[in-house]
C-alpha cells in the first residue's frame, strides 16, 4: 500500500515538472514571436537616446532640425504604444500561459515603478533629477529584464539584464548627457540584439 502511494506521488511529481517544462517551453516559442516587441521597444529607444538627445547635446543643430527631433522625440514612443496595444489584442485570440501572464505582470509593475519613482523624487526633492532618475529607471529595467530571462531560462535575456544593470551603475558616476549614452548601449544590448536573435528563430508557419 505504502509503495503504491509513493510510486502515486512520484508520477505526480512528475507530471508536475513534465507540465512546468512544457508551460516554460510554450512561453519560450511565445516570446520569439514576442521579440519583435523587444526589436520595436529596443530601436525606439536606442534612436531616442543616441539621435535624438545624446548627439543634439554634442553638436550644433539648426532651429529647423531641433524641431524635426523634439517630434519625434513624442512620435516615436507614441508609435510604440499603439503597435504594442495592437499586438497583445491580436494575441490574445491565441492561448495564453500561466508564466505569460506573471510575465505580463513584471512589466506592468516596472511602468508603476517608474511613476512612483518620479512622485517620490517630487514629494522630497520637489522637483525631477534626471540624474538620478535615469540610473534608477535603468536598474528598474535591468531587474525587469533579468527576472524575463530567469523565468523563461534564456541565458540571452539574462545577460542583457546584467549588463544593463551594470550601466545603470556606471551611469551614475556621470553627467546626465554621458547616462544618454549609456542608456542608448544598454537597451541596444539587452532589447535590441536579443530580440533580433529571439525574432529570428521565430514559428514562421
Amino acid at each position: 500500500m505504502k509503495a503504491t502511494i509513493k510510486n502515486e506521488e512520484y508520477l505526480d511529481e512528475t507530471q508536475s515538472l513534465k507540465v512546468i517544462r512544457e508551460m516554460i517551453q510554450v512561453s519560450r516559442n511565445k516570446l520569439k514571436n514576442d521579440g519583435i516587441l523587444f526589436i520595436v521597444w529596443g530601436w525606439i529607444f536606442f534612436i531616442n537616446y543616441l539621435f535624438l538627445n545624446y548627439l543634439p547635446g554634442k553638436i550644433l543643430l539648426s532651429h529647423q532640425l531641433m524641431e524635426i527631433i523634439r517630434s519625434l522625440r513624442v512620435i516615436l514612443p507614441v508609435f510604440g504604444l499603439i503597435f504594442t496595444i495592437y499586438y497583445i489584442l491580436k494575441q490574445r485570440k491565441k492561448a495564453q500561459t500561466y508564466i505569460g501572464i506573471s510575465l505580463r505582470y513584471v512589466w506592468i509593475s516596472l511602468f508603476a515603478s517608474m511613476v512612483l519613482v518620479n512622485l517620490i523624487q517630487m514629494n522630497v526633492l520637489h522637483s525631477i533629477n534626471f540624474e538620478l532618475q535615469h540610473p534608477i529607471f535603468m536598474v528598474l529595467i535591468a531587474f525587469a529584464v533579468t527576472v524575463t530571462g530567469g523565468i523563461l531560462r534564456y541565458r540571452l535575456i539574462i545577460a542583457g539584464g546584467l549588463i544593463f544593470g551594470l550601466l545603470a551603475l556606471a551611469a551614475s558616476y556621470f553627467e546626465l548627457q554621458t547616462q544618454l549614452l549609456l542608456d542608448a548601449i544598454a537597451w541596444f544590448v539587452a532589447f535590441v540584439i536579443p530580440g533580433h536573435l529571439l525574432y529570428a528563430k521565430r514559428d514562421k508557419k
